[in-house]
């Protein structure tokens, strides 16, 4: 059984910042699930029996290779969407606001992600991952 297509999947979802108004951004490769090529801000599934905050640190490690300064949960999202082979998915997303030391950030799955890079809410890359400007909207007054 497949998260997300055979039943509901549950993750976790990042916006890592500086404190100064920059987010850092993942482009994915052709090796992820889906949205090949495209600027997310990382997340993952939820393990059966792991609590919610030690996805969050062991996918901010797994992805970004760096420790939680200071976490603020935003909210969550009930995502549907169709995926790269036209599949229905729904996942339910626990959204995270992260401060992070951007010094530290650097590509931790290079299999998943070819690149890093820190943007403003302002001046966005393409192409997004289909979720992102509907995770911005949703928390736009708590991202500044």
């Amino acid at each position: 059984m497949k998260k997300g297509i055979d039943h509901i999947g549950n993750a976790i979802v990042f916006f890592c910042h500086d404190g100064r108004g920059n987010f850092v951004l993942a482009k994915r490769t052709t090796k992820t699930r889906d949205e090949h090529g495209t600027w997310d801000p990382g997340g993952g599934g939820i393990n059966f029996k792991e609590p919610v905050h030690k996805t969050l640190e062991r996918e901010l490690k797994e992805e970004y290779c760096v420790d939680i300064i200071k976490q603020e949960f935003l909210g969550f999202r009930d995502v549907h969407r169709i995926d790269h082979k036209g599949r229905k998915t729904h996942w339910i997303t626990l959204d995270f606001k992260v401060l992070v030391n951007p010094k530290k950030v650097k590509i931790g799955e290079p299999r998943n992600h070819s690149e890093l890079r820190w943007f403003r809410l302002n001046n966005l890359p393409k192409p997004l991952h289909s979720q992102f400007l509907n995770f911005i909207k949703q928390y736009k007054n708590k991202l500044k």
